[in-house]
């Protein structure tokens, strides 16, 4: 009955499940407006924005202008009325004139206003004359009339609207005569300013057409520019972790292209470390499989009643393990020789190194070690580093020779490089392979006496390179001859005191 009730509780009471793996299904992309669209529709909008200001900066200067010479116009009106009214002779008599009447006659049968003007002789209360014009009924208009009486006195012209659209009515009373009187002159605005609306009309169709061309060639020319852009987004979507050999086409001298120039850099860059991951994952994973397999082999086969073989596959168990620690310890490291802190430069003296590293070189085996001149310098490095290649060349050195042999070690310093070299009277390096040999797990010809992985020399480049130098060989004449190069600048090295 418990046991029924605990199952029954454990059905039907709440479980926690554990949150689910994160899926592939992410929220759909939503295409926004494309880049030429919007390049294409600011261009079209600053174009818009120009045209019609420059437009609006048009019609209010025209409309000043109109205005200015309306007003000059009707100004010379008057001053021509007070010219004939203050010198002029009534052509009839020879005398002058005699009434305001006659004067105001006079001059509208010797001035013909201009198609926006009407020129109106006031004669007491009311409108004697008016030259021919096509606002024949202007002169009755009750507004017009009202401030021809209230203003002509004082002469101050006015502005107003009537049925032929806006006034300026300029008036000039008659000085010096018993009859009250003057001439008016009233220029029709709308007519000028009927002009520039035409003109402005044409000048706003002239602006859209403009502006509809300028449009297609900013939308032409945004999606020519943008092009290699669309190719570089097609490719991306192209490339995968097991092919980056595509390639941008290269074409041009502007910014795009120099984008698909690092564009098509970093592709290289991306390629060679694919490759080269690749192949150290292949070559790791070939030269640690003979040892596990030895290891499996001998401990399936080992007898466990037999003291003897149990403790001769011990040994043999512990050497494989020893090789393997070493194969492991060596790719940790050549791992590490990306980090920025692979090494920590600090001033070391080159005489000081070479002495030390020749001093701890002897211990690895019985041969003629000797200095083969020693630097005198201080540069920045890491001298671990440079010590731990040095004795890897020495290491290999002792591989490739016989007890007795030579083996030296020396630095020197021309002002522009320092070098440190280990050098050997072995059987040297074969020219076909004297690049091979540095690369990770590459060999040349080796002896029964050489059991390395083929790191070695690939940790003294990795080395070298992070200092940002290089490792070459070279022929001794005879054995071969391991050189550093490590290149330094104007701060360092200092000469040594």
């Amino acid at each position: 009955m418990t046991t029924t009730a605990a199952a029954a509780a454990t059905t039907t009471g709440p479980t926690t499940t554990e949150p689910a793996p994160p899926t592939d299904t992410a929220r759909p992309h939503r295409p926004g407006v494309s880049v030429r669209v919007r390049i294409t529709a600011t261009v079209a909008l600053l174009v818009a924005l120009a045209l019609a200001g420059a437009g609006a900066i048009i019609y209010a200067i025209e409309s000043a202008r109109l205005d200015s010479e309306a007003a000059d116009q009707a100004d010379q009106e008057i001053s021509e009325f007070l010219q004939l009214q203050g010198q002029g002779t009534d052509p009839e008599t020879g005398q002058p004139f005699a009434s305001t009447e006659r004067l105001l006659e006079v001059f509208l049968e010797r001035n013909v206003p201009s198609d926006d003007e009407l020129f109106v002789g006031w004669v007491g209360d009311r409108a004697k004359f008016q030259s021919a014009s096509r606002h024949t009924g202007l002169t009755r208009d009750p507004e017009l009339l009202r401030l021809v009486r209230e203003n002509l006195a004082s002469g101050r012209p006015v502005r107003t609207d009537s049925a032929a659209g806006e006034l300026l009515v300029t008036m000039q009373p008659v000085e010096g005569s018993r009859t009250t009187g003057g001439l008016v002159v009233v220029t029709f605005l709308d007519d000028a300013q009927g002009e520039l609306d035409s003109l402005l009309r044409t000048y706003t169709i002239v602006s859209l057409l403009s502006l509809g061309a300028i449009t297609a060639i900013a939308a032409w020319q945004s999606g020519r520019l943008l092009a290699p852009l669309r190719t570089l987004n097609d490719t991306a979507r192209e490339i995968s972790a097991t092919d980056l050999s595509r390639r941008l086409p290269e074409s041009g001298n502007d910014d795009i292209t120099a984008l698909t120039r690092t564009f098509n850099a970093m592709l290289d860059r991306l390629e060679a470390a694919f490759t080269g991951q690749r192949q150290f994952l292949d070559d790791a994973g070939h030269e640690l499989r003979t040892p596990l397999t030895v290891l499996a082999g001998h401990v399936e086969l080992l007898d466990a009643d037999d003291p003897d073989e149990v403790r001769s596959t011990r040994a043999l168990l512990a050497d494989e393990v020893d090789r393997m620690s070493r194969l492991v310890g060596d790719l940790i490291l050549l791992a590490k020789a990306g980090r920025p802190d692979f090494i920590t430069p600090h001033p070391v003296d080159l005489d000081e190194l070479t002495s030390s590293v020749l001093a701890k070189a002897r211990a690895l085996g019985d041969r003629a070690w000797e200095a083969d001149g020693v630097g005198t310098a201080t540069l920045r490095a890491d001298q671990q580093r440079l010590t731990q290649a040095l004795l890897q060349l020495a290491e290999n050195a002792v591989k490739h020779t016989r007890p007795g042999d030579l083996v030296a070690i020396g630095s020197s310093y021309d002002g522009t490089a320092a070098r440190l070299w280990v050098r050997d009277t072995g059987p040297g390096v074969d020219p076909a392979d004297r690049e091979h040999i540095f690369e990770r797990f590459g060999r040349a010809a080796t002896t029964g006496r050489d059991e390395g992985f083929g790191l070695g020399l690939s940790i003294v480049r990795a080395i070298a390179e992070a200092h940002g130098g290089t490792v070459r060989v070279t022929d001794a004449s005879p054995g071969a001859r391991f050189e550093i190069i490590l290149p330094t600048d104007e701060e360092q090295p200092w000469p040594a005191s």
